[in-house]
């Protein structure tokens, strides 16, 4: 359990400042993206500045946005947690929020103090009148979580000239690996991606998701080497949340969160030109899981707003409201207060774990 005097607004602004530092130092040879990184540290200073005032007046407001903009997919991986939620599927999308509304949002989300909104789905290279609106806004850094198959021309030109659109590529390893969750030869599509915008000097990520059994390799010396060489300057270690009591064995435990701790530390010191993320990170220096606004929370393709997009439950809509409203909506008002966000558990997510309870909570808020 956490202790009661920990300040999540601290060690998020902290973990900020380190982040953009990090970040600068691994960009150091592409003069677009550092131009922009010290343009964007000074929006991170005054987004901060706002949150502080807010935090002073009793309302905390999360670093992170995480936006999924598309219910849609063109692929179907294993383990999907969004198609066994029922967030992603193959019918024709209902209620998708438009582009003018996801605008709406990133306006908000920037007059607030969010500096950086995740763009998922579905696969969100599906909505080029989403991105286009959210690359309108440079105070914002919006991490573009993509399964890479769709990158095109247009896309290279929309990120060449907008920096703070940053593409992040699905791999699971190598082809095989890759190919056995995401399917034949979407491997060959992420090399081809990568190498299109290595050669355009675009800055761009690896989103890597991480079980019980694959950590050694997706830390193994010649698949970091490897991402290197195609030209990647973040590395996302995404750990991987059970979407059904069928997948909780291949839940992280603490040894393999040590493990990725441990091995952190060493590729920042070994790849000054990488940036090494790790999310949701170590719970215990976070004073517990960040979701439900402590440090982020999820806004589905309705507009629904939810502690996480692994725990898609919501009793309140953007549409209806503001986004201050909806960070003190009785659902996260109750799970932050209530404990269960402090909560240990065995691993992967605690709101997993504690599923029952969030619906008794969701069924008693309504």
């Amino acid at each position: 359990m956490a202790e009661n005097n920990f300040d999540v607004q601290d060690y998020l602004n902290i973990g900020v400042e380190n982040i953009l530092k990090d970040a600068l130092k691994a960009t150091l040879k592409n003069p677009k993206e550092s131009l922009y990184l010290l343009k964007f540290s000074k929006h991170a200073k005054k987004a901060t500045k706002i949150r502080e005032k807010y935090h002073e007046n009793g309302k905390d407001i999360p670093v992170f946005l995480i936006a999924s903009i598309t219910s849609r997919c063109n692929l179907h991986c294993t383990g999907c947690y969004s198609r066994a939620n029922d967030a992603c599927n193959d019918s024709q999308p209902l209620n998708q929020l438009t582009a003018e509304q996801w605008n709406e949002i990133f306006n908000q989300a920037r007059d607030v103090g969010i500096s950086f909104i995740v763009l998922a789905g579905g696969e969100p290279l599906l909505r080029q009148d989403i991105i286009t609106k959210a690359s309108e806004y440079p105070e914002i850094l919006f991490p573009i979580f993509t399964n890479g198959t769709l990158l095109d021309k247009n896309y290279l030109k929309l990120f060449d000239k907008n920096r703070n659109l940053v593409p992040v590529l699905s791999i699971e390893g190598d082809e095989k690996i890759t190919d056995s969750r995401r399917g034949d030869g979407v491997y060959k599509q992420l090399v081809d991606s990568m190498e299109s915008m290595r050669k355009n000097n675009i800055i761009f990520g690896a989103s890597l998701t991480f079980t019980k059994g694959n950590i050694p390799n997706l830390l193994s010396n010649d698949f970091i080497e490897k991402l290197h060489n195609f030209g990647c300057k973040v590395v996302f270690f995404i750990e991987y949340v059970p979407v059904n009591n069928q997948t909780v064995n291949l839940a992280p435990s603490d040894d393999e969160r040590e493990l990725l701790l441990s091995e952190l530390a060493r590729l920042r010191s070994q790849y000054s030109d990488m940036l090494f993320l790790s999310f949701p990170g170590d719970e215990k220096e976070s004073g517990g899981c960040l979701a439900a606004g402590r440090g982020f929370f999820h806004i589905n393709s309705h507009g629904g707003a939810e502690p996480c997009p692994a725990s898609p439950y919501s009793d309140i809509n953007v549409c209806d409201t503001s986004l201050l409203e909806a960070l003190d909506s009785k659902l996260f008002k109750s799970l932050r207060d209530g404990g269960i966000l402090m909560d240990d558990h065995e691993g992967g997510c605690v709101l997993f774990e504690h599923k029952d309870d969030v619906e008794r909570i969701l069924e008693e808020v309504k």
